[in-house]
């Protein structure tokens, strides 16, 4: 008997060395599931005339091979080849997978794996069905000294588009430049917007194609980058959008010998282009920044910390196409911010801490700005990452102008045992309403809506949390509820989102939406994994799945069947079957798993 890596085992009746490579077995059943004297059958085997192992190619040659599942014969095969368990990558069959589609129609998947070296390597897979669908897969892979590349596309030919053949192809990768810059890359295209979902290969309803050189250091950060792209929403024009768009930054921090503190200086430049040549719509812009801060901290009295911020702002922006604009306008925004902190801590005798911080920021800006085009501010989040920022606009175009004063209350309770507890509470005030936010943000008005955020964590596996805002009258404006549990057994995430309508924001409607994920592991080897989307202002689902594993040491097999029940003017709903079954003990093992190798 013969044991290769603890997991395939082949018993001979003659074992033979040959020239210190070779090992020939005769009359041979190999497998790697568990033969015990009560179940001497094992679920499968192969058994053949003879088996060569080649010790320094890591191969393991049948002659005369009979396939068996339960004792029952599959298949005969003349000729087969397999990798030993050692072995991590070789030319060959993967693990093919049987797919059945309402659209594409039943087929299988066959990869095949073929290595260009150490260095390289290509997967292609035909895709074969039974209807009026047949696609070609590719991936290519290659290391670099310096980086890597990888490409994924496919080619197909169907009824469902009247652009045949179908094709995407996405392609990434990243490489080290002198001076310790990096270059990273993504190319995203597709030959119609509906070719993505229909086959399953990427939920991406925009795609993003760029070159980005970046060289980030203690005290500096520099990257210019192009990015182009393509919207495949069916609300979307593609000729009135900003598709192609060139940024370039650099920023710096500097610590002043005389007054302290921490001063930064950014000199940012971006422009962006659409494809249409109409007046507004068609409007091309590029804009030139310098961005100039100082930063102070002081420890008062009592453990008060105290903050003073100084910032100036200035653009300059070239506007075309867009006749409600000046072709050159200037915008300068100066501002001063003051903070203090008061961070109160207690600690029990068990290890308990609580930690009480409350927290005043006022800031000063000019009560008016010069009008630009606001092409990357149009959405803003109300959340605690920005209660105290300084503009809580998410672009460059976004400048909040007049005074205010944000209050904010923060409670934390670490436990040592791994029961923590977490909530923040906090408000924005301003002098007047100068209308620069819309009603879904929360933030319009004089008084901004209440943010309330509480979290609960239970060691590492449980994490309860909500984000709320709502006005004086509890209005809610926006909620989000998440889950997570992890066990031994079992994985469970859910959350819960609703959304105020805002048509200046893109929702026309209120967004009320649900989705679950759960797994479960089974003492036996059996599994489950299940997960939902349901939009509750539409009343009905949007996504459903379900899959069955079965995973042993020696076959793993997978049943899955999802239902995406989305509608749009090029893509229909979708039900979707796979099943794909592996024989484990050829090949690395794919995960850490580890079984009982000794019969009971």
């Amino acid at each position: 008997r013969l044991v290769l890596d603890r997991q395939l085992q082949i018993a001979a009746t003659q074992i033979n060395r040959v020239d210190g490579r070779y090992t020939q077995l005769y009359q041979t059943i190999a497998s790697s599931c568990q033969v015990c004297a009560a179940n001497p059958v094992p679920l499968w085997e192969i058994r053949a005339r003879r088996i060569v192992h080649d010790t320094e190619e890591r191969q393991l040659y049948f002659e005369e091979a009979q396939f068996r599942a339960a004792g029952i014969p599959i298949m005969y095969l003349p000729r087969l080849r397999l990798p030993d368990p050692t072995l991590e990558r070789s030319t060959g069959f993967l693990t093919p997978q049987i797919r059945a589609n309402n659209q594409i129609g039943t087929g299988i998947r066959v990869p095949y794996f073929i290595t260009l070296g150490d260095h390289a390597d290509v997967t292609v897979t035909p895709y074969v069905t039974f209807g009026e669908s047949q696609t070609l897969e590719m991936r290519y892979r290659q290391a670099f000294r310096n980086g890597f590349v990888e490409l994924n596309g496919a080619m197909s030919w169907d009824e469902l588009n009247e652009e045949t053949p179908r094709s995407y192809l996405f392609a990434t990768g990243w490489f080290d430049l002198p001076r310790d810059f990096l270059l990273t890359f993504d190319y995203q295209t597709v030959s119609d917007p509906a070719y993505l979902l229909t086959y399953d290969y990427s939920d991406e309803d925009r795609l993003n194609s760029h070159i980005t050189v970046a060289r980030a250091r203690r005290d500096e950060y520099i990257e210019a980058s192009v990015t182009r792209f393509r919207s495949l929403r069916d609300a979307d024009n593609n000729f009135t959008l900003p598709t192609l768009m060139t940024d370039a930054e650099i920023i710096r921090r500097y610590a002043p010998d005389y007054i302290g503190g921490i001063a930064t200086l950014g000199l940012s430049t971006h422009s962006h282009q659409r494809r249409s040549d109409a007046d507004m719509t068609g409007r091309d812009v590029a804009r030139l920044s310098l961005d100039a801060r100082w930063r102070r901290d002081w420890v008062l009295p009592a453990g008060v910390l105290a903050g003073l911020e100084l910032g100036w702002i200035g653009d300059i922006y070239n506007i075309r196409q867009d006749s409600t604009f000046d072709d050159v306008v200037t915008r300068t925004t100066p501002f001063v911010a003051a903070e203090l902190r008061w961070p109160l801590v207690r600690a029990n005798t068990n290890g308990v801490s609580h930690l009480v911080e409350p927290v005043l920021q006022y800031v000063w800006a000019p009560d008016s700005t010069t009008a630009v085009p606001n092409e990357d501010s149009g959405v803003v989040e109300f959340d605690e990452g920005n209660l105290f920022s300084l503009n809580r606009f998410p672009g460059a175009d976004g400048h909040e102008i007049g005074q205010r004063l944000a209050f904010g209350l923060t409670y934390t309770r670490d436990d040592p045992l791994g029961w923590n507890l977490g909530v923040t509470v906090g408000r924005v005030w301003r002098d007047n309403n100068y209308r620069q936010f819309t009603q879904g943000s929360g933030l319009d008005g004089r008084r901004s809506d209440w943010l309330v955020s509480a979290s609960v964590e239970v060691g590492t596996g449980f994490l309860l949390m909500n984000r709320a805002i709502f006005s004086d009258e509890f209005n809610v404006t926006s909620n989000e509820f998440s889950l997570g549990w992890q066990g031994a057994q079992f994985d469970v995430a859910s959350s819960v989102t609703w959304l105020q309508a805002d048509p200046v924001e893109g929702r026309n409607q209120d967004i009320a939406e649900w989705s679950f994920d759960a797994a479960y592991e089974f003492d036996s080897p059996w599994g489950a994994s299940v997960d939902w989307r349901y939009d509750f202002e539409a009343n009905e689902p949007t996504r459903a799945g379900l899959a069955v594993t079965y995973a042993t040491e020696c076959v793993d097999v997978e049943f899955s069947l999802s239902r995406r029940f989305t509608t749009s003017a090029t893509l229909a709903p979708a039900t979707d079957f796979g099943l794909t079954v592996a024989l484990n003990g050829f090949g690395a093992s794919r995960d850490g798993r580890q079984y009982a190798r000794s019969c009971q």
